[in-house]
């Protein structure tokens, strides 16, 4: 008799999300499951599907499904509808290959408000949800957002409603606010479950070994991590560092997009020490000597409301971070145990950000002991952790 068969669908392999299909494919092989993963042709050069096509990775397909023709028509010009016909067109294609026994979807945000009109893209088959953008409910937990009351008030209803939906097993979420939410809101406590955001878990033991792989010269460096767009606030961090009379040497590493890559060029003349640029994508090896090398880790984001995995990573290597004092970052570092919290990104804000991290050795973030609550959950966020937590969603 044949394993199992997990489907795991997703698009787009941009930022953290291929992360989730990897983690998620090892996590299901782990339970006895073949994996299948359909994603778009435009990802056939990414380093994750150059291996499962390799063969690098056993009891595992990889499947690439373009977007269906007219999926984008009539309703689907709105965007939960069109990639809700994405998943079921999906699905079908995939199904024709190997029947799946359940449906894993690492970013269930891009249709989780169509389910309550258009049901299960998946049909009577059992499926598994992430969610990492819902934010609706931020405004009633204590969380730093923007006040959308009608916006808000319309997704709380989609969302009641989502949570009905035929064959999902467990909606996930990488925010520990939503299940503490909808359990007091609705009684529900097992309709959601948290998932701790996780991150690579091998990190160098020495930091002169990390900065001699790097290049990384002597003195401070400050990291900013990932793909790199103007939602990183990195206009603002260059700013600053450009006034700072003992700026540190700043680390740009991940995909930048075009407007952030012609604004760094010029903006680098006006930086010492140098700025260092790795521009490209960051193999497992150079993160884990990205975060051992660098003094402390930038999170002063603009418009990022939900969870960052940067952050998880900088807290395992105990490295302090400058943090928005917005969203899920602010609300885990409302204590400040984890470095400075900046309650705007003006060069004044982030230059007293800089000194009172200090101007000789820069401290690391308090121990979990001694952490507040919410900076303590970070030490669940472990890959371990997270991969027992996808598996209990599906039993």
């Amino acid at each position: 008799m044949p394993d199992p068969t997990a489907l795991i669908i997703e698009h787009d392999f941009t930022g953290h999300r291929w992360r989730y299909v990897e983690w998620a494919m090892q996590a299901y092989r782990e339970a006895g499951y073949h994996c299948m993963v359909a994603t778009d042709p435009a990802n056939r050069e990414h380093p994750l599907a150059r291996r499962l096509l390799a063969g690098q990775q056993p009891h595992t397909t990889l499947l690439f499904v373009p977007a269906p023709a007219g999926a984008g028509a009539g309703a689907g010009r709105v965007a939960y509808v069109r990639f809700w016909r994405m998943f079921r067109h999906a699905f079908r294609i995939a199904g024709a290959e190997r029947p799946a026994s359940l449906v894993v979807v690492p970013y269930v945000d891009y249709f989780l408000y169509a389910l309550p009109l258009l049901g299960s893209p998946f049909g009577a088959v059992p499926w598994v949800g992430i969610t990492m953008r819902a934010s609706f409910h931020h405004s009633k937990v204590g969380v730093k957002a923007p006040r959308q009351p009608l916006v808000n008030a319309v997704k709380t209803w989609l969302f009641r409603r989502a949570l009905d939906t035929g064959g999902m097993k467990t909606l996930l979420s990488i925010d520990p606010t939503l299940p503490q939410w909808v359990a007091s809101a609705s009684g529900r406590a097992q309709a959601v479950a948290y998932l701790a955001d996780p991150c690579p878990e091998a990190l160098p033991a020495d930091p002169a070994a990390a900065r001699a792989r790097l290049g990384l010269g002597p003195g401070r460096h400050l990291l900013v991590y990932g793909a790199i767009s103007e939602r990183k606030g990195i206009r603002e961090l260059v700013a600053a560092l450009a006034a700072h009379p003992r700026a540190p040497a700043l680390v740009v590493a991940g995909q930048q997009d075009a407007d952030v890559r012609a604004f760094l060029r010029e903006a680098s003349r006006a930086l010492s020490p140098p700025m260092v640029m790795l521009d490209r994508f960051i193999s497992d090896e150079d993160e884990a000597a990205l975060f051992c090398a660098c003094d402390a880790v930038w999170l002063g984001y603009k418009g990022h409301y939900g969870m960052s995995g940067v952050l998880v990573q900088a807290y395992r290597a105990g490295k302090p971070v400058i943090a928005t004092a917005d969203g899920l970052i602010g609300w885990f570092c409302r204590g400040r145990e984890l470095g400075p919290v900046l309650d705007d990104l003006s060069p004044a804000a982030i230059g007293r950000a800089l000194d009172q991290l200090g101007q000789s050795a820069w401290p690391a973030p308090a121990a979990p002991a001694a952490a507040a609550p919410r900076a303590h959950l970070l030490a669940r966020n472990t890959l371990s952790e997270f991969k027992q937590t996808l598996r209990r969603a599906a039993a």
